[in-house]
């Protein structure tokens, strides 16, 4: 490794921020640390998955991979951000896994630390990923690795309270119409909406569609379209449609307020799905609704799988067959399926739509989901997500008007 890229290294190791738990829901721990195997017939893989044991479905997809690519595996799970800085220090000592697969917004701060190959490089194929998801793992023109799955962001709602409120779902369509349905179910005696708004990367994820929904740019937080946004939840705070725990709400809380049978809303993710059969009332999922009209720009959660720079180039071969594997249509689906993810393929969104039709919406929330770090923000995104988040409590507490909240953001990230 040359002096310049320890030196991205050394930087990244110091400033990398974890910005991704909010979007995955995976559980916490981790099942060890491990060491590069000296064995060249012992590859390593490095997740995020560590609630998947060895007797798991996940487990026994990575040795089948080996076996298919004439090789064993050792895996080793983290907790998301303890991924990060292990991948990182690893680097730093020549001793990177062979397969890395990490939160989408990580992506850049490795692939900028000098850390993971392009697929020009390892000879990833990526034409069939949907183009949108792809660009999360994208920066400077390069694409570093490929997305496993993903999950994004939608509207929950309870069938019954928005029938008892007298509000046809097929009505909401835009803010204004969304504002309207919240008046009525008010009015009935419900609740309205909830959400998260935590001084965390989890509010900014939860903030974006209504930011890109706006036709917000995160290069310009104090937009005008930006402060239409926050004044809009500003709005539905000050009107008693969404409740004042939003501003600590994390999404878990969030949907065990909407899990209650009294709120109309919720904004939540594909990892719900389980909980939401398990709520004992009937329920539906829309897109969330632009400014104007149509489907909002939800951001993506999932990870990518990557291919970490090697001392030994001759180990990218086999490598590139246990991602390729990995990746394939029929293991999509069942990963996918496993996670609570949408496939980031059409091939594979068809299939796991025809299996359960109540995926339909969550495909059309991906199709239109974009990466947190795409618009080539790299790491850049993390900066800006903070002072995001911190203007929506801001603004939402009462301390400061969206106008103001948003200026002052765009004043330190600049």
């Amino acid at each position: 490794m040359n002096r310049s890229a320890r030196r991205r290294l050394t930087a990244a190791v110091l400033t990398v921020v974890a910005v991704t738990a909010s979007a995955t829901a995976c559980s916490s721990g981790g099942s060890g640390t491990s060491t590069k195997a000296a064995d060249n017939g012992t590859y390593t893989i490095w997740d995020p998955y560590p609630q998947f044991d060895k007797s798991s479905a996940w487990a026994k997809l990575l040795d089948g991979c080996g076996t298919e690519a004439g090789v064993k595996i050792k895996r080793t799970a983290f907790d998301t951000s303890d991924l990060t800085n292990k991948a990182l220090l690893a680097a730093q000592q020549d001793n990177s896994a062979d397969v890395l697969i990490v939160d989408n917004p990580v992506v850049s701060t490795l692939a900028e630390a000098g850390l993971l190959t392009t697929t020009d490089d390892n000879k990833l194929d990526t034409s069939k990923v949907n183009p949108n998801l792809l660009a999360a793992g994208q920066s400077g023109g390069k694409t570093y690795g490929t997305p496993i799955g993903a999950n994004t962001l939608a509207l929950y709602y309870n069938k019954k309270v928005l029938k008892d409120a007298g509000v046809d779902i097929a009505s909401v369509k835009d803010w204004k119409s969304l504002t309207a349905a919240l008046t009525k179910v008010k009015k009935a005696g419900k609740k309205g909406i909830t959400f998260s708004a935590i001084g965390t990367e989890e509010g900014s994820f939860q903030f974006l569609p209504w930011f890109w929904g706006s036709g917000a740019q995160l290069t310009a937080l104090d937009s005008e379209q930006a402060v239409s946004a926050l004044s809009l939840w500003k709005n539905w705070l000050d009107k008693g449609y969404a409740p004042n725990s939003v501003i600590n709400n994390t999404q878990t809380t969030s949907w065990q307020e909407f899990a209650s049978g009294d709120y109309a809303f919720a904004e939540n993710g594909t990892w719900q799905l389980a909980n939401a059969d398990k709520a004992g009332f009937d329920y539906g999922v829309i897109p969330v609704p632009s400014a104007s009209g149509g489907d909002a720009a939800a951001p993506t959660g999932g990870e990518f799988v990557t291919v970490p720079v090697q001392g030994d180039t001759g180990r990218y071969a086999t490598t590139q067959k246990l991602v390729s594997c990995l990746t394939n249509s029929q293991n999509l689906l069942e990963t996918d399926t496993t996670l609570s993810y949408v496939a980031p393929t059409a091939e594979v969104q068809d299939k796991q739509v025809a299996a359960n039709a109540k995926l339909k919406p969550w495909v059309d929330a991906v199709k239109a989901a974009k990466g947190r770090t795409s618009d080539d923000l790299g790491t850049k995104y993390p900066k800006i997500s903070e002072q995001l988040w911190k203007a929506v409590q801001s603004a939402l507490s009462g301390s400061a008007s969206p106008k103001d909240a948003l200026g002052s953001a765009q004043s330190a990230v600049k």
